[in-house]
């Protein structure tokens, strides 16, 4: 199902080790994290893989890496070529970051609805990022099209096509999936996470199906907006695509080739409310002193409520993306949460860690 990739840069060992080459080695190994308080207050064993923690800040520096090994490998890019995708913002930061180690030009499209922060990252790592209006796929103005089109017209440049190339899938199949195994010590009950490319969901829910001789129950947790729940309880029949969430790089309209890789496999699915969502953002903050974007916020949420469907005593795991530093002038902003009709959702105790106007 996937062309062999190189995974010595990908995946690292556990034991402690006193050099790693350059940015490619620090990708991966990260922390897997027990929520205490959400684990003592749900009666399931919650934990969160510490993603935060790559060296570009989320998951998807995974994926990234993934991607340009496997065109460097196929000989599709040579030194000093060109990095172009499409990407609502992590993905395009993970490939700045490999660009700026491995000497690659980067070109980003992306929808003009993402934060600030994020632009103004991608450009300090020295990407050209294009904002283009946020039209659905099946737009040729999608930015996903004006990426492959712009790779297209260059000499020495590849379209990473992070949604449809499966060597996303396959970067999660051969490092975080087995590190999530070793770090359970294959005591795992269910994983769950969103999904946006459906590169994580696919790889990781592979190798623990696998792995577990199909045991471990893999679901996918979906913002509002996306059809992804609909498509996977419904049995295969997708929808049109209506609502939106405060949640960035999550979500779908389609099957895209990465999750189509395992999306039959999955053990089901449900969509986590935004209200939700932002309380979670507060509440790890308050509780468990994690700093969280909205996306790792719905993973955790949907943890607890994957927890309460398999037992008391389970044990789940999820995907803790990014870091809320991203997206802190929308997220605790008072005049943003009111703006979205989401101020009533975040408790009165919480409310102190809205300090922005």
């Amino acid at each position: 199902m996937f062309r062999a990739l190189r995974t010595s840069t990908i995946r690292r060992g556990f034991a402690t080790q006193p050099t790693v080459q350059g940015f490619d080695g620090a990708v991966g190994n990260t922390p897997l994290i027990y929520l205490k308080g959400l684990s003592e207050k749900s009666g399931s064993h919650i934990y969160g893989k510490a993603e935060f923690q790559n060296p570009g800040g989320s998951v998807k520096d995974r994926a990234a890496l993934g991607l340009v090994n496997d065109a460097e490998e196929q000989g599709l890019i040579k030194p000093g070529g060109t990095v172009v995708e499409g990407t609502a913002g992590n993905t395009g930061i993970g490939l700045a970051h490999i660009c700026r180690a491995k000497g690659y030009k980067c070109v980003i499209y992306m929808p003009n609805t993402q934060s600030q922060e994020k632009v103004d990252l991608l450009r300090m790592l020295g990407a050209d990022v294009r904002p283009v209006p946020a039209v659905a796929f099946e737009n040729p103005k999608n930015y996903n099209h004006q990426a492959r089109e712009y790779a297209e017209s260059l000499q020495n440049a590849i379209w990473t096509n992070q949604f449809d190339n499966t060597a996303n899938a396959k970067a999660h199949y051969v490092s975080t999936g087995p590190e999530i195994w070793e770090q359970t010590q294959g005591k795992l009950d269910g994983f769950i996470c969103s999904t946006g490319t459906g590169g994580t969901l696919a790889g990781v829910g592979k190798y623990l199906k696998e792995k577990s001789g199909g045991k471990t129950q893999i679901w996918l947790a979906d913002p509002p907006g996306s059809v992804l729940t609909s498509y996977i309880n419904s049995g295969g029949k997708l929808v049109e695509r209506s609502g939106s969430s405060i949640t960035e790089g999550i979500g779908q309209g389609r099957i895209t080739d990465n999750l189509g890789t395992f999306v039959k496999e999955l053990s089901g699915a449900f969509t986590v409310d935004d209200t939700k969502s932002i309380e979670m953002v507060y509440d790890l903050l308050d509780t468990e002193g994690l700093y969280l974007g909205a996306s790792s916020a719905l993973n955790v949420v949907a943890a607890v409520e994957l927890g309460q469907r398999l037992g008391k005593g389970s044990t789940v795991v999820t995907i803790l993306c990014d870091g809320a530093y991203r997206y802190q002038s929308r997220l605790f902003s008072k005049k943003w949460l009111e703006s979205k009709g989401l101020s009533d959702a975040i408790p009165p105790h919480l409310k102190k860690y809205a300090v922005l106007d």
